[in-house]
């Protein structure tokens, strides 16, 4: 998983709230673990609207979704967040997440942001009066910022570490490898046991 510590990027305003997996990627679509080759049926029911704002040029290059409350609640299905990140999203900035997403989110190195509704509106008014606007997720400092804007950015200690130094389930799991070894050279011989 890549390290993320601050990004920058512009951002593309998403005003609906209680958007499922389904909407973000329905299930016909996900027929493959490859995590890539998703970005073409991202929101696909709503890319058929030629006004849909990911449709909009403005918004073409963003890698900042700021989204209703709710995102990403229903089905725990990862190619919601894999269609995310072949779009080209880095981080998700919603008041409210499903926790299943946010988890699924986490642990493949899409950050979900979680600021208070209010503040993710700023945000939202700030880009749509100027999509060219950069918005900054600083996870160093817990912070985010837009134009005069500088908000609070909600995150645990836990997630916060795996973003800055890039960890996934299995890096976390190495750091414990001489532990594991160590208590599995102690086990009896007749027991099941785990080998690289």
């Amino acid at each position: 998983m890549q390290p993320l510590t601050v990004h920058t990027g512009s951002a593309v305003p998403l005003r609906r709230s209680n958007v499922d997996t389904d909407q973000i990627i329905p299930a016909r679509y996900c027929l493959t673990v490859s995590r890539t080759g998703f970005a073409d049926h991202l929101f696909h029911t709503w890319r058929q609207d030629p006004d849909f704002v990911l449709n909009r040029p403005e918004y073409t290059h963003a890698s900042v979704l700021l989204a209703g409350p709710d995102f990403g609640t229903g089905s725990s299905r990862e190619h919601a967040v894999w269609a995310l990140q072949d779009f080209g999203f880095r981080v998700v900035v919603s008041a409210r997440f499903g926790d299943i997403f946010r988890g699924n989110a986490t642990k493949s190195g899409l950050l979900p942001a979680q600021l208070d509704e209010d503040a993710v509106l700023a945000l939202q008014q700030r880009v749509e009066a100027d999509p060219a606007l950069p918005v900054t997720l600083d996870v160093i400092e817990r912070r985010v910022r837009c134009a005069e804007l500088d908000l609070p950015l909600e995150i645990d200690d836990f997630t916060r570490r795996r973003f800055l130094e890039g960890l996934d389930d299995i890096d976390l799991t190495l750091r414990h490898a001489a532990a594991i070894t160590a208590y599995e050279a102690g086990r009896p011989a007749g027991l099941p046991a785990v080998r690289a």
